[in-house]
């Protein structure tokens, strides 16, 4: 199932928060190998954890982690307009209605299912906050995984080529994007805003600030 949790109540839910930054730590460091903070237990953590972002996360039936996004308002510091500019030729992207969508992880053992629930859940994310866009930096690596899933983002710059290449983009929210999403991922479109109303309640809120 998805989850919406802010990073103020992950502490209500320590196996999963455990098991979400274990397995980023995994996916960034050990397989990956970028140069990230991994702390004694494991964990991969970062400045931008400490601001109470919101994640969306894929629970499994046991209450571990399954694959896992962080999103933070582009009104906030963020990883986008702090240290990739360079691929918007020193633009940044400021505005309430769009939020910055970073840390996409999945568990060692994920199928493929799990990342189109994910996309699912940032495309409901944007529809129950009335965003207009959700922004993030993707390596080449995501391309094939986002035409699949039938949401593409709007290139806004990139740098490299082939499979070293990394942009920057605008992936547009639409309740169209999110029922195609849901179809293409196998998941119900009543079953998605279940999990999100679960966590906000039937009536929708508008975004809130974060905690610098």
């Amino acid at each position: 199932m998805l989850r919406y949790i802010y990073g103020e109540e992950l502490s209500t839910f320590p196996k999963l928060r455990e098991t979400m930054f274990r397995d980023r730590a995994r996916q960034f460091s050990e397989r990956l190998g970028w140069e990230v903070s991994v702390d004694a237990a494991g964990e991969e953590h970062d400045q931008y954890d400490a601001q109470n972002p919101l994640y969306v996360i894929w629970q499994r039936a046991d209450g571990s982690h399954g694959g896992s996004m962080r999103f933070l308002p582009t009104t906030a510091p963020c990883m986008l307009n702090d240290h990739f500019t360079h691929l918007t030729d020193g633009v940044t992207i400021t505005h309430p209605l769009i939020w910055e969508c970073t840390r996409f992880c999945l568990a060692p053992e994920a199928d493929g299912r799990v990342a189109g629930a994910l996309m699912l859940g940032a495309a409901e994310l944007g529809c129950g906050f009335r965003l207009t866009d959700v922004a993030g930096v993707f390596d080449a690596r995501m391309v094939r995984i986002y035409g699949r899933l039938g949401w593409q983002p709007t290139v806004l710059g990139t740098a490299g080529q082939g499979r070293e290449a990394i942009s920057v983009g605008l992936w547009e929210v639409s309740d169209s994007a999110r029922c195609r999403v849901a179809r293409k991922a196998g998941l119900s479109p009543a079953l998605s805003r279940h999990w999100f109303d679960r966590a906000f309640g039937p009536t929708t809120p508008l975004p809130v600030a974060v905690s610098a």
